[in-house]
């Protein structure tokens, strides 16, 4: 019996957000990332069944962390099991893994990576991740443990866009016991993996104090509710963040200025996620900076002089704040000149591959004998997007140096949404 035939309110529930997510998709085929464990095969047969018969392509991708000696067999029986539902797999193997750090959170970062390149790579532009319900509840009890605050607390994002690639969740709502009494209805087993059971990660001691907390009430079901309330709240304080960053940010073509002596009478927090929002837009960056390190520099008051934080200048000037991005952090990135650079940059002009796009830094600066006329910031215009063939500047459209090249931004500032 296929999955999509399973009985019940949570099973018909699983159907119906699997279909809406498909609907919802971009144009062109579908993933599912699939570990092999009982949330993600179950995703990867609802989606199975609500695609039949759409002419549209599922496509399943596999991440091998080549962490234990059964990673590769386990790989290889999700491949299995793709191919007697009549769908293409890939499995991509991560060995970025040096013994330092913590290794979940480098893991996780690794198969986003991983699995965008691989999607833009076969032009798929929708990814879906497993995660339940019992997943959020999880990392809701982990994210208290770091003192977070409303936005950490909300609930995890159903959509979202990374590298490049959607990503959705549709899963969210069903708890993991749903997923595998679907299983087994029609006979289907999953993996189990060994370090599900292995205290020494921080989701499985979450997983095991959730078991511990339920005679209080405190269950899966209850903490998802928190979290939605806790995302209502957020919500509401992001549209107040966009209409006092209207009032009190201005874009200067990739620099923004902030009106420091306006935002000084708002509360402490709409001043620090003013200044996340401003320090995320000029770095293009996935995360915002740590909480500590942002209130320590609003500590400072008016911030007098120059600050460097997450790849960003922050330098006070007449009339405010002036975030722009840090010469060091791009002065090694160079790509192709049609391709998106530094994250937020697109060059319109005459693209040849004998060029390429690069900071323009010290030595092409010396060439733009009219920069001062363009009214940048010297600092700025270091890190500003030029046009090279090898060592010799095409074109600097910042400073105001070389025709037939614009630089714009792919994204302005207020169009984006103010959260973090």
């Amino acid at each position: 019996m296929p999955l999509n035939q399973g009985s019940g309110d949570g099973a018909a529930a699983a159907r119906a957000a699997v279909l809406q997510a498909i609907e919802d998709a971009e144009p062109g085929a579908i993933a599912v990332a699939v570990s092999g464990g009982s949330d993600s095969l179950a995703l990867l047969r609802l989606a199975h069944a609500g695609l039949a018969g759409t002419g549209r392509t599922l496509q399943a991708v596999t991440v091998d962390h080549g962490l234990r000696a059964e990673s590769a067999d386990e790989a290889m029986r999700v491949a299995a099991i793709c191919k007697g539902l009549g769908m293409s797999h890939a499995t991509l193997r991560w060995e970025g893994w040096d013994g330092q750090g913590n290794l979940q959170a480098q893991a996780r970062a690794a198969r986003y990576a991983l699995i965008a390149d691989w999607a833009r790579g076969q032009g798929i532009g929708t990814i879906l991740l497993g995660h339940t319900r019992d997943d959020q509840a999880e990392t809701f009890l982990m994210r208290i443990a770091r003192t977070a605050g409303v936005d950490g607390l909300s609930s995890m994002a159903a959509r979202f866009r990374r590298r490049g690639v959607t990503w959705c969740r549709p899963l969210l709502a069903t708890d993991r016991a749903t997923l595998r009494a679907c299983l087994r209805d029609i006979g289907a087993d999953w993996i189990e993996d060994p370090s599900n059971d292995d205290r020494r990660f921080e989701r499985v001691r979450a997983r095991a104090a959730l078991q511990a907390l339920a005679p209080l009430g405190i269950d899966a079901a209850t903490l998802a509710r928190v979290a939605q309330h806790m995302s209502e709240a957020r919500d509401a304080l992001e549209a107040c963040i966009a209409e006092l960053a209207r009032e009190t940010v201005r874009q200067d073509q990739g620099d923004l200025v902030l009106d420091w002596a306006a935002l000084a009478g708002h509360p402490l927090e709409l001043r620090r996620r003013i200044l996340v929002a401003a320090l995320v837009w000029v770095a293009s960056a996935d995360y915002p900076p740590r909480r500590e390190d942002v209130l320590s520099l609003l500590a400072e008051g008016g911030m007098e002089g120059q600050r460097t934080l997450m790849g960003c200048v922050l330098r006070q000037e007449r009339g405010g704040l002036r975030i722009f991005r840090e010469f060091n952090v791009v002065r090694d990135l160079r790509g192709a000149t049609d391709a998106v650079w530094d994250g937020r940059w697109r060059m319109e002009g005459p693209h040849d591959p004998a060029l390429s796009v690069a900071a323009l830094g010290e030595a092409g600066l010396r060439l733009c004998a009219d920069w001062r006329e363009t009214g940048r910031v010297r600092a700025a215009l270091l890190a500003s997007p030029a046009i090279w063939q090898g060592d010799r500047l095409v074109a600097a459209p910042l400073a105001g140096w070389g025709e037939g090249w614009v630089a714009r931004i792919v994204a302005d500032f207020h169009d984006r949404a103010l959260s973090h």
